[in-house]
C-alpha cells in the first residue's frame, strides 16, 4: 500500500489555498470592470478580470492534480 506524500499534499493545498483567493478576486475585477464601462480603462480592467479567472481554474486543476499525485502517485507515461 502507498503512502500519501505529504509535501506534495502540502503543496497542493497550498494551490487550492491560492486558487480560492483568485476565485475570489477575479469576479471583484470583473465586476467593477462592468460597472464602469464608459472609463477608459474598462479594457485593461476587463483583461486583468478575464486572466484571473484563466489562472483561477488552472491553478484549480492543478492543485487538485497534485493532490491526487501525492495520495495515489503518477501516472506512468505510455508511448
Amino acid at each position: 500500500m502507498r503512502r500519501t506524500d505529504k509535501d506534495l499534499l502540502v503543496t497542493g493545498l497550498k494551490k487550492l489555498a491560492i486558487t480560492v483567493v483568485l476565485m475570489f478576486t477575479a469576479p471583484i475585477v470583473l465586476y467593477q470592470a462592468f460597472k464602469n464601462q464608459e472609463n477608459f480603462l474598462f479594457w485593461p480592467v476587463c483583461i486583468v478580470g478575464i486572466i484571473l479567472a484563466f489562472f483561477a481554474v488552472r491553478t484549480g486543476f492543478k492543485g487538485i492534480m497534485t493532490i491526487m499525485d501525492s495520495m495515489f502517485g503518477k501516472k506512468p507515461k505510455s508511448s
